[in-house]
C-alpha cells in the first residue's frame, strides 16, 4: 500500500508532466499530507479533508473551498489507486467568490517600501538592495511575482534592457523593454549583488544572502513586514489585512491607463498592448485589473469631453 507521502509525490509528478507547475497547490497538499500523518491517518477521508481545510478559523469560506478542490483533485488520484481513500463532494463550503477590492498606490506609497526595504538587516549587505530593486521592478513593470522571483541573469538584458519571461502562466512567454531609468537602476543593483554575493549557488537574477533563489513565501512575508513599517498595515498584534503585492499589479495597469489618458492615447485600441504587456491571453483578464479611480475617472472624462464636447444652449 503507498502512503500518502508517496501518492503525492506521484500525483505531483504526473500533473506536472501534463504541463501544470503544481507550485503553490504542490505546498498546500504537502502540509495537508503532514496534518493527515499528524492525526495518524492511513486514507484520505472526508472529515479530515473538511478539518483540514476549514483549519484556519479566520479564512473566508472560499479559501476554505479552494483547499478542500485541492484535496478532492488529490483524492481522485488516490482513490484510483486504492478505493479505500474516499473523494470529497461537491458543494461541502457553500461560497461566493467576491473579488478583493484593490489597493492602488501611490507613488509615494511605493517609495516609502522601497525606503524600508533599504533598512532591512543582513548578514551580507545584499538584502536590502535586493528587495529595493525588486519591489520597484514589480510597480513600474506590474510582472506577477513568480516571474521576477524566476527571472535568471541571462533573462535580464541589462545592455539592451530587455526581460525575458520565460514559460509564465499557461506556459507563455514574453519580452519586456525597460524604460531607461530602470535599466540604469538594474545594472546598479547587479554590481551591488556581484560584489556582496560572488559565488552564486542559483542562476536567478534576485538572489537572498546565502546565494539562492528567493521563494516567494519569503517575499511575502518580508512584504507584510515592510508594509507594516510604512503604515500600509496595521500592527502585527492587529487584526485584519492589508495592501498585497498583487496590488502592485493592479496599480502599474491603473496607473499606465491614467497616463495614455493623459497623453491623448486612444485607450480603447491600446488595451491589447497593456494585455500583452501583462501577459494575458485575453483582453477581458485585463480588465480584470482595472479599478475605477477618482484620477482614472476623471482623466477618462476629459478624453470624453475632448471627442464629444458638450451641446452648449
Amino acid at each position: 500500500m503507498n502512503d500518502l507521502r508517496t501518492l503525492l509525490d506521484e500525483y505531483l509528478a504526473t500533473r506536472r508532466a501534463l504541463g501544470v507547475r503544481m507550485e503553490a497547490a504542490g505546498r498546500y497538499l504537502k502540509r495537508f499530507v503532514a496534518f493527515a500523518v499528524q492525526c495518524e491517518a492511513l486514507f484520505i477521508t472526508t472529515e479530515l479533508a473538511l478539518r483540514w481545510a476549514t483549519e484556519p478559523n479566520d479564512a473566508q469560506p472560499a479559501q476554505w473551498a479552494k483547499r478542500l478542490g485541492l484535496v478532492r483533485g488529490f483524492a481522485r488520484f488516490a482513490n484510483a489507486v486504492d478505493p479505500r481513500h474516499q473523494i470529497p463532494p461537491q458543494g461541502l463550503i457553500a461560497h461566493r467568490f467576491r473579488r478583493p477590492r484593490p489597493y492602488i498606490y501611490s507613488d509615494r506609497e511605493i517609495a516609502d517600501l522601497s525606503a524600508a526595504a533599504r533598512e532591512l538587516s543582513g548578514t551580507t549587505g545584499l538584502r536590502p538592495f535586493t528587495y529595493a530593486a525588486l519591489l520597484a521592478l514589480l510597480a513600474v513593470t506590474g510582472m506577477r511575482t513568480s516571474e521576477i522571483l524566476n527571472l535568471d541573469r541571462d533573462d535580464v538584458d541589462l545592455v539592451g534592457g530587455v526581460l525575458t519571461v520565460r514559460d509564465s502562466k499557461f506556459g507563455k512567454s514574453r519580452h519586456i523593454p525597460l524604460h531607461e531609468s530602470t535599466s540604469l537602476a538594474l545594472r546598479r543593483f547587479a554590481a551591488r549583488r556581484d560584489r556582496l554575493c560572488p559565488a552564486p549557488r542559483a542562476p536567478a537574477f534576485f538572489l537572498n544572502e546565502s546565494g539562492t533563489r528567493i521563494t516567494e513565501s519569503t517575499l511575502r512575508w518580508t512584504f507584510v513586514r515592510l508594509s507594516r513599517r510604512t503604515g500600509l498595515r496595521e500592527p502585527a498584534k492587529s487584526s485584519g489585512y492589508g495592501p498585497r503585492l498583487l496590488d502592485l499589479r493592479h496599480s502599474f495597469a491603473v496607473g499606465t491607463l491614467v497616463r495614455w489618458y493623459r497623453d491623448g492615447v486612444d485607450v480603447e485600441r491600446h488595451i491589447p498592448r497593456l494585455a500583452t504587456w501583462l501577459g494575458h491571453a485575453h483582453v477581458s483578464d485585463t480588465y480584470w485589473y482595472l479599478t475605477a479611480t477618482p484620477e482614472l475617472m476623471q482623466a477618462a472624462a476629459r478624453r470624453l469631453d475632448r471627442i464629444a464636447p458638450r451641446s452648449r444652449p
